[in-house]
C-alpha cells in the first residue's frame, strides 16, 4: 500500500474544519426556514383588527374562521395520506429492485456417493488418521440368543386368556403378589 501524503492530524483539522462548516450551514438553513415561515404566514394570514367590532360580527369572524380552518384540515389530511402511500410505494419499489437484482440460478445439484473416511479426510485433510470403520462399533449377536428368544415367545400362548386371570382385583393382587 501506498503511503498516504497527508497526515494524521493534517486529516483530523480537515475534519474538524468540515464538521463546523456542516454546522454553520445547518443553522443558517434553519434561520431560512424560519424567515419563510415567516414571510409565508404574513402573506396568507392578515393581523387581525378587532377593535370596534359589534358581538355578531365577531360570532360571524369566528364562524368564518372555523370554516378556513376545517378546510385547511382537510387539505393537510389529504396531504398526509398522499405522502404516506406514496413512501409506501418508494418503499415497496425498493424491495422489489432489490429481489431482481438479487436473483441467481441455482445449479443443478447431482448426489454425490462418499464414504465416512472420504467425507472426514474432505474436512479434516491431512489431521485426519486412521479409518472409520463404523461396522467394528456394532455389538455382535449369537444364533443361540436369537434361539433363546424365539422359544420365549411362543410360551406365551393366548392373549385372552392372560387378561381375563388378570380382571378385577384378585388380578391385581396376583400382579403385585409376582412383582414381590
Amino acid at each position: 500500500q501506498p503511503k498516504s501524503k497527508i497526515s494524521a492530524s493534517r486529516k483530523l483539522s480537515l475534519k474538524m474544519l468540515l464538521l463546523t462548516r456542516a454546522c454553520e450551514d445547518l443553522e443558517k438553513e434553519r434561520q431560512d426556514r424560519e424567515e419563510e415561515k415567516v414571510r409565508y404566514l404574513g402573506e396568507k394570514l392578515p393581523p387581525l383588527q378587532l377593535s370596534g367590532m359589534s358581538l355578531e360580527e365577531l360570532q360571524n369572524l369566528c364562524k368564518e374562521l372555523h370554516g378556513k380552518i376545517d378546510i385547511v384540515d382537510e387539505e393537510r389530511y389529504d396531504c398526509e395520506s398522499k405522502v404516506g402511500k406514496h413512501n409506501k410505494d418508494i418503499h415497496e419499489l425498493k424491495l422489489k429492485v432489490q429481489d431482481l437484482g438479487g436473483k441467481f440460478k441455482k445449479p443443478a445439484l447431482r448426489k454425490v456417493r462418499v464414504s465416512a473416511d472420504e467425507m472426514m479426510r474432505a474436512l479434516l485433510g491431512s489431521k485426519h488418521k486412521g479409518s472409520m470403520d463404523l461396522r467394528a462399533n456394532l455389538k455382535s449377536v449369537k444364533k443361540e440368543d436369537v434361539k433363546q428368544d424365539k422359544v420365549l415367545t411362543t410360551e406365551v400362548g393366548d392373549w385372552r386368556k392372560n387378561v381375563e386371570a388378570m380382571s378385577g382385583m384378585e388380578g391385581r393382587k396376583k400382579m403385585f403378589d409376582t412383582g414381590a
